[in-house]
């Protein structure tokens, strides 16, 4: 498996967002602009996930999930300034792993990577429609 290069983080609009239902104790809300997702050849579902706190404070990461592995990867991270900043050596992780946020596992558990498997752009976004739940 090679990975393709991916594209440079695209623009992203925070009034359309998929909503993920994160776990009660997570207290950020977790929406993916249906707009940035894109299943490319080598199988890879990469999307722009906004993270907006309880102050109206908000962050957005430009990632890619690997199905068949259980993988993520952050590309880039939306500074304060308004811009995207490249993360300087990204690395597939464990979805699952100790990382900071549990985001990814809940974006490929709804919809991105169904049974393991990457589908297409249009199914991904249907899958994570469908999974939405009544906010909290």
């Amino acid at each position: 498996w090679v990975e393709e290069k991916p594209m440079a983080p695209p623009a992203f609009a925070t009034d359309q967002l998929i909503p993920i239902e994160m776990p009660r104790y997570v207290s950020v809300d977790v929406g993916v602009d249906p707009a940035t997702i894109t299943v490319s050849s080598d199988r890879v579902v990469r999307y722009v996930v906004v993270m907006r706190n309880a102050s109206g404070a908000s962050s957005a990461a430009y990632e890619g999930l690997r199905c068949t592995t259980d993988e993520v990867k952050i590309y880039a991270r939306f500074g304060a300034a308004g811009q995207w900043v490249a993360v300087k050596e990204p690395e597939w992780k464990p979805i699952n792993g100790n990382m900071p946020s549990k985001h990814a596992f809940a974006i490929a558990r709804q919809g991105a990577c169904d049974a393991h498997l990457s589908s297409n752009r249009e199914v991904t976004i249907r899958l994570l429609k469908q999974r939405q739940r009544i906010p909290r």
